[in-house]
């Protein structure tokens, strides 16, 4: 896509990983975020490890948690990544979300990254992460990345994972694009085809005459 038409893109991260970056969880995060600055989407970070876990579990509330809630709502692109605990993503990621109203993220594109000490959990990302993303309405790219610990050398990632991440984003951006432009096409012709007031009075007029004859 042209720099100028992805950049009113707005992206963010959500990361369920640990808190320490050097995780394989958080470095796929960054690598996608980097990818999307490099496409001139802005990104934002949401770390969900340091919003409070009282607000989280819907104990108290928090302006912490309010304002990460209002990212999420205002971007175009939704990456979520988690690493993989007992065959499921991680339980900061999915009460963050339960947060969300029902269909917080229609409209929206989302990539879906997962970690795990194995390829035994693969399937993860396609039987956890996607069914998570589209309870709350958002569109999950085709390429779903999904990272083992094999993969991470010291703080390095794999040229092939990073191949697919890229690719995910690609797909992300194209998406999230084409949804834009066809929200402002509808937009521009809802506006062009409202009828005015004098073509209201007339329509008026017209019904009032059909009624009476």
């Amino acid at each position: 896509m042209p720099e100028h038409l992805s950049a009113s893109l707005k992206a963010v991260g959500i990361s369920g990983c640990p808190l320490a970056t050097t995780t394989p969880c958080r470095l796929l995060l960054q690598e996608a975020l980097r990818a999307l600055a490099a496409r001139a989407v802005r990104p934002e970070l949401i770390d969900l490890t340091a919003l409070p876990a009282d607000a989280l579990l819907w104990r108290t509330t928090s302006s912490a948690v309010q304002d990460a809630i209002a990212t999420v709502l205002g971007a175009d692109i939704v990456v979520v990544s988690t690493p993989v605990y007992r065959a499921t993503f991680s339980g900061a990621l999915k009460v963050f979300l339960d947060l969300l109203p029902q269909d917080a993220l229609a409209g929206k594109t989302a990539v879906a990254i997962a970690t795990g000490n194995t390829p035994g959990h693969l399937l993860a990302v396609d039987h956890g992460l996607r069914p998570l993303l589209a309870s709350v309405g958002a569109v999950t790219v085709p390429t779903g990345v999904y990272g083992t610990d094999l993969q991470f050398k010291s703080g390095q990632v794999d040229a092939r994972l990073l191949e697919r991440l890229d690719r995910a984003v690609s797909e992300a951006v194209l998406l999230a694009g084409a949804t834009a432009r066809g929200g402002q096409r509808r937009s521009s012709a809802s506006s062009e085809y409202a009828p005015g007031p004098a073509a209201a009075k007339t329509n008026a007029s017209t019904s009032s005459t059909s009624v009476c004859s």
